[in-house]
């Protein structure tokens, strides 16, 4: 895996490769990892029915790839520029992790500042009742993931189309 910075993953994507290709966000729990996936357009963010296991993750990506043409992964983490939290810790030892599997080798990603996201999310959730707490942790981590990768592409194709009319 590669990172890349946010303007950059996005520029290569639209410029550099001859077919379509999708984003995939990730939103890093403890237990799980929540995924929203991206349409060809790399416009709006769906979530993503699969629910996966850490532990898994590599080989659960690894598929997705071929399946669902990813180009590359928008990664939550919460930014605190006054210090490292433990949150963001979590976030990097997973990354850190996928990447010494190999499985994922090319495969370029960029963290996205997912603060308050989950907080939004259950706000969102609160008047729907989800009475149930696996459904409810369900739909938080998989819309969790959709507000951290829909707050990317909406920034990216923001400063995309300034630029074009510069």
């Amino acid at each position: 895996m590669r990172y890349m910075k946010p303007l950059p993953l996005f520029h290569d994507l639209k410029n550099t490769t001859p077919q379509r290709g999708r984003l995939l966000g990730l939103d890093v729990g403890d237990k799980y990892v929540g995924l929203a996936l991206s349409d060809f357009d790399n416009n709006i963010a769906s979530p993503f029915k699969k629910k996966t296991n850490i532990s898994l993750m590599a080989s659960d990506l690894e598929s997705l790839i071929a399946k669902y043409s990813l180009k590359g992964f928008v990664i939550g983490i919460p930014f605190d520029k006054h210090q490292v939290s433990s949150d963001a810790m979590q976030v990097k030892v997973f990354i850190d992790n996928l990447c010494r599997t190999k499985m994922l080798e090319g495969v370029k990603y960029t963290y996205w500042n997912e603060s308050f996201t989950s907080k939004n999310v259950e706000l969102l959730l609160k008047p729907l009742n989800l009475n149930h707490p696996v459904l409810s942790k369900t739909m938080l981590d998989k819309f969790a993931a959709v507000g951290i990768l829909q707050g990317y592409l909406d920034f990216v194709n923001r400063k995309m189309k300034l630029k074009a009319t510069e």
